[in-house]
C-alpha cells in the first residue's frame, strides 16, 4: 500500500500517516470516478456527506468504549489537553469537536506581530506565483476560483501573494484560530461540493479546495492593533463528512461566542469558527511582500527523504509539516 509520510516539527522526525478510510477514499477516486461518475458525484455531495457523517461520529460508543480509551488513543487524544471532563466524551462527534485548554498547551509567540497557524494541522507553503517552485497554482486550487471570480478586489488584492494550507486530519482539534489580529472586511461563502481532502483524493480531483464549498474572511491587519502584514484572507473549506463550517469568534478562552461580520475586530490566536467533524482544509493567502514563512516550513517542504503522495502526483517536492495550532508561521516583512 503506497505510503504517505510527513514531518514532525518539533524534532523533524519523519512519520508515517494512518489515512482514515484510505482504502474507500482510493477506490471511490479511483474505480467509482472512471466508472460510475453519476455514483462519484452522488458520494461528494451534500447530502452524502452528511449521511457519512452521521454514520461515522454520532452513534455513541458501545458500553464503556471511553472507559478503555481505545478509541481516543487510536486517534492520538491527549484528554491532558481537554478543557471539559473524560466524562463528555460519549460520542466520537463530541471528541472530535473537542475544545481544549490552548491558553496553556498552545502557547502564542513571544513575537507579538507573528502570525500564527490557524490549526493543528499539516502544512506546506509557498508562493502563487506560477514560477515558484511549489507550484501551488494549479494544483490544490484554482485561484480565481477559490476566492470567487466576482470578488475583483480580493483577486487583485491577493494575485502573486503567498499561500499556506493546511491539512486537519480526522483525529486533530477542530476549532481553527485567528492566525492574525486586524479587522474583518469582508466574511461570505462559496458554495460547491464535499471532495475528501485525503492526499489521494486531493491529487485525483484537479484543485479540488475550490470545487468545495467554502467559507471566506478578509482581514485588514494594517489597523490600529493589528499584526502589520497587510491584508490576510483565510479560507475554511469543508471536505467528505464536514457538514458545517461554524463561526464562533471568542475573545476570551470560549466564552460567549460570536459570529463575525464586516467591522468585527479579531485577535491573533483566538478561536474563530469550527469544523463539524470528519477532515478538512485551512488555507491562508497573503498579499505579495508582506510575509516571509518560517525557513523550517520552506526547507522540510522540499526534503528528499520523505514519501509524500503530494510529491508522486505532482512531480515536484512537496512535504508537509505538522505544526499545532497558535504556533509560528511567518512574520510581516
Amino acid at each position: 500500500m503506497l505510503s504517505h509520510q510527513y514531518v514532525r516539527r518539533t524534532d523533524g522526525a519523519v512519520l508515517d500517516e494512518e489515512l482514515f478510510g484510505d482504502r474507500v477514499v482510493r477506490f471511490l477516486y479511483s474505480q467509482v470516478r472512471e466508472n460510475a461518475g453519476w455514483l462519484f458525484r452522488a458520494c461528494t455531495g451534500a447530502h452524502a456527506s452528511a449521511w457519512l457523517a452521521t454514520l461515522n461520529f454520532d452513534l455513541p460508543f458501545a458500553a464503556k468504549l471511553l472507559g478503555n480509551r481505545r478509541f481516543l488513543e487510536r486517534c492520538g487524544v491527549d484528554l491532558a489537553e481537554c478543557a471539559d471532563p473524560v466524562e463528555h466524551y460519549t460520542t466520537p462527534r463530541r471528541v472530535f469537536e473537542r475544545r481544549i485548554r490552548y491558553w496553556d498547551c498552545r502557547p502564542l509567540p513571544e513575537n507579538r506581530r507573528a502570525i500564527v497557524s490557524p490549526a493543528d494541522a499539516r502544512v506546506v507553503a509557498g508562493s502563487l506565483d506560477p514560477e515558484d517552485a511549489l507550484f501551488l497554482k494549479g494544483k490544490f486550487f484554482a485561484f480565481e476560483e477559490l476566492l470567487g471570480s466576482t470578488k475583483t478586489d480580493w483577486l487583485q488584492a491577493f494575485a502573486g501573494g503567498d499561500a499556506a494550507i493546511f491539512r486537519l486530519t480526522p483525529d486533530k482539534y477542530h476549532y481553527n484560530h485567528c492566525p492574525v489580529s486586524g479587522q474583518v472586511v469582508d466574511i461570505y461563502e462559496v458554495d460547491g461540493t464535499y471532495h475528501a481532502c485525503n492526499p489521494s483524493a486531493i491529487v485525483a480531483v484537479g484543485t479540488p479546495h475550490s470545487k468545495n464549498r467554502r467559507v471566506v474572511t478578509v482581514i485588514d491587519t494594517d489597523v490600529p492593533g493589528g499584526t502589520g502584514a497587510g491584508l490576510v484572507a483565510m479560507v475554511e473549506v469543508v471536505a467528505l463528512m464536514i457538514g458545517d463550517i461554524v463561526q464562533v469568534y471568542s475573545e476570551t478562552r470560549y466564552d460567549q461566542p460570536s459570529p463575525l461580520r464586516p467591522g468585527s475586530f479579531v485577535l491573533r490566536g483566538q478561536p474563530k469558527s469550527l469544523y463539524r467533524p470528519g477532515s478538512s482544509t485551512d488555507i491562508l493567502l497573503f498579499q505579495p511582500g508582506r510575509t516571509r514563512f518560517s525557513p523550517d516550513l520552506l526547507a522540510n517542504r522540499q526534503r528528499a527523504d520523505v514519501t509524500s503522495r503530494f510529491a508522486l502526483g505532482f512531480n515536484t517536492a512537496l512535504t508537509e509539516t505538522e505544526v499545532l495550532v497558535r504556533s509560528l508561521l511567518a512574520l510581516p516583512c
